[in-house]
Formats: C-alpha cells, structure tokens, sequence
C-alpha cells in the first residue's frame, strides 16, 4: 500500500469540514476529536453511559446512503487522526513546522517568508517530509486502521 503523502495533505482540511458536516448529520451535533474513540479511566470508566451514536437497532434500520455515512465518516475521522499524529514521527523541528504550515494550507511561498527560508529549501523540506511518513510503518498502520503495538 503506497501513500500518498501530498493528496493527504491537500485533503486534511476538506476531511474535517466533511467529519463535522457529516457528524451533524448523523448525530444531530458535531462531536470533539478529543472524544473519537477515547477510553476513560477511573471510576468514569465504570460508570454507566448514554451513546452519542446511534444504538444497533437504529444502524440495523439506516437506509444505504446513511451507512456509507457512518463509513465515510469513520474512514475521515481515522484519518485525520494519523495525519495529525504524523507529525509526531519527524525527527527535525523544522519538519514539524513545515508540516504544520502545510496542514494549514500555506503555500511554499508563505512557507518560505514565515521560515525565512528560499522556495528551493522548503521544496527539499517538503521532500523529507514525504519521505520520512511514506518509510514510516507506524504512520502507515495509523492510516489504514490496522492495530499498532502501543
């Protein structure tokens, strides 16, 4: 399974307007990130809950076209969470922030002038940054779902 480090980026944003539309939706109000699919500790944990989702009977009775949005929706949320964690797995400061920009939509131009840098530096950067999260497993295993040893 190649990645495709440039689509990921360019569609970071698209994917956390769509989660948030879709959660609307869906849920009838968007849900905070901090809650996708976080355990609770402690005596929280063992108390009794209401489900912010929809029960198994209500999934049972969705039409098609809600399915794949629940789908949708839990492939969007699995990825925006890899691609937020990926910057944890560059090893430069200066790969971080370059990330960062580039989750934020900024140009190499604007890069550039915020990092003080040429154009030709932030392309190189760039380049690093592809290649260090396309060589990473753990990045890799994030995004498609699959369990990772913690």
């Amino acid at each position: 399974m190649t990645i495709n480090i440039n689509e990921l980026i360019r569609d970071y944003r698209m994917m956390k307007r769509e989660i948030e539309r879709l959660q609307k939706l869906i849920y009838g109000f968007s849900i905070p990130m901090r809650s996708w699919g976080v355990s609770q500790y402690g005596v929280e944990a063992t108390l009794p809950k209401g489900s912010t989702g929809k029960s198994q009977a209500e999934l049972r009775d969705l039409d098609i076209r809600e399915q794949k949005q629940i789908e949708r929706l839990r492939e969007y949320e699995r990825k925006v969470i890899a691609i937020e964690s990926a910057g944890d797995f560059l090893d430069r400061e200066i790969l971080k922030i370059v990330y960062d920009c580039l989750l934020e939509g900024m140009t190499r131009r604007q890069i550039a002038a915020h990092l003080e840098l040429s154009i030709d530096s932030v392309d190189k950067l760039k380049q690093e940054v592809r290649a260090q999260l396309g060589s990473n497993t753990t990045f890799s295993k994030l995004l498609h779902g699959e369990k990772t040893a913690c």
